[in-house]
């Protein structure tokens, strides 16, 4: 069993917990903030289940745009190129799921989440 304290958590995305099929990782993003500049495919070979704890946000992809807000849970394909921005006056906080594990313990895309 493994346990992790978020509360003073305070990167922009930070990798938490892994096991050969799972990782989690949280993100928080300032008002305005975007994980990217354009809808893109950071992790290819992974799914990623996007749950908002708090704040407000626009979830895109290159067909739709969705609107977030706490408590709603995001399922983002394989190969499914998507951009979250906050649209709301405080953090939005989201804890993420990638299935198989896409980042290293220092964030960044591991070889094998690329094509």
């Amino acid at each position: 069993m493994k346990h992790l304290n978020l509360a003073n958590k305070k990167d922009h995305f930070k990798p938490l917990l892994s096991s050969r099929q799972v990782q989690s990782a949280i993100m928080t993003l300032k008002p305005g903030e975007s994980s990217s500049d354009h809808p893109e495919d950071e992790h290819p070979r992974s799914e990623q289940w996007l749950f908002v704890i708090s704040g407000f946000g626009l979830a895109k992809t290159a067909k739709r745009s969705l609107k977030l807000k706490p408590q709603s849970l995001l399922l983002i394909e394989k190969d499914e190129a998507h951009q979250i921005t906050n649209t709301g006056r405080i953090p939005m906080i989201t804890l993420n799921l990638y299935a198989p594990p896409a980042y290293t313990k220092a964030g960044d895309v591991k070889p094998s989440a690329k094509k």
